[in-house]
């Protein structure tokens, strides 16, 4: 077995377990797409909604492998040197200036001396292509959709052969090849030429019993009837047409708000006072603070107590 596919799960089965005992509740497609990725050594392209757990696959990977995780979050405007490296330009003007003070003449040792590897400081590509022997990092790149084409572009170097070149130290490629998780939340379309290095899987939002079970891990100290009924309510608000619908890390965060605040149930008065730790914009949070929010609540109640 090679040092990349060390410590990787040896099924879809291993790799649904791997998930579960960090709490990561998946289904078996996400299990497939992912132990293939582990196997292959191929990035895996996770899209998505915000909120529905993409960015949690790569923290839980890395705890599961007992690697390090690099991240790097996207932004607009995001460049090399925020991305890849940059030089220590402080510490290379002392160096120019000890030169300067020491008579220093040879004009090709300063400028070794400049650009030595002492004064390069390593951004997450970098990081994540020089990692450990053996424990080469889950590498995430989180949310490149914020990016522009000219970054995109650059990045398919780094997914296709696992290097960087910097012109004053030459081409950098990494011993072991990094996990590559990759996030986007889809605000805009992404290349084919980056998706096709790339395996792919569409992270949507979880079923009721999946995002159940995901409450009772994230929240234990949450009542039974109260994750049922967060579960539900939650459920039906993302058949409304909102302007962004609730993910399941505000779901989570909507059960623990509720738990500190020592709620058995869910009664009109807590839902409106707590909105604000599930919905993000206003207009979705006047429209539900009313008759709509109560008459959700009315159909959870009575659609559970036929359950029951």
């Amino acid at each position: 077995m090679t040092a990349a596919k060390r410590n990787v799960p040896e099924s879809i089965e291993a790799t649904l377990k791997m998930l579960e005992e960090h709490d990561y509740v998946a289904g078996r497609a996400l299990a497939t797409v992912l132990f293939l990725s582990l196997r292959m050594g191929r990035p895996l392209f996770l899209e998505g909604e915000a909120g529905v757990g993409k960015t949690e696959i790569a923290k839980v990977l890395a705890n599961a492998l007992d690697r390090p995780l690099i991240r790097l979050q996207c932004y607009e405007g995001l460049d090399v040197s925020s991305a890849v490296y940059e030089w220590n330009y402080p510490a290379q003007m002392l160096e120019i200036r000890l030169a300067e003070a020491t008579g220093e003449a040879d004009r090709d040792r300063i400028e070794t001396n400049i650009f030595d590897k002492r004064h390069l400081i390593r951004r997450p590509v970098l990081q994540a292509l020089q990692g450990e022997p053996g424990r080469a990092p889950v590498f995430l790149i989180d949310e490149l959709d914020r990016t522009d084409e000219a970054f995109e572009a650059f990045l398919l170097e780094i997914l296709s052969d696992f290097q960087v070149t910097i012109p004053e130290l030459g081409t950098i490629k990494a011993a072991e090849p990094p996990i590559v998780i990759i996030t986007t939340n889809r605000t805009r379309e992404i290349h084919d030429a980056l998706k096709r290095r790339c395996l792919y899987h569409w992270v949507d939002y979880p079923e009721a019993d999946a995002e159940l079970e995901i409450i009772r891990r994230k929240v234990p100290g949450a009542a039974e009837v109260l994750t049922a009924e967060i579960v539900a309510y939650v459920q039906k608000l993302r058949q409304m047409e909102l302007f962004k619908n609730p993910g399941v890390a505000e779901t989570i965060d909507w059960a623990t708000a509720l738990t500190e605040l020592d709620r058995l149930a869910l009664d009109p008065q807590t839902v409106s006072d707590t909105l604000g730790t599930l919905l993000k914009y206003q207009d979705d949070i006047a429209r539900i603070e009313g008759s709509a929010g109560r008459q959700i609540l009315d159909e959870v109640k009575a659609e559970l107590a036929r359950a029951s």
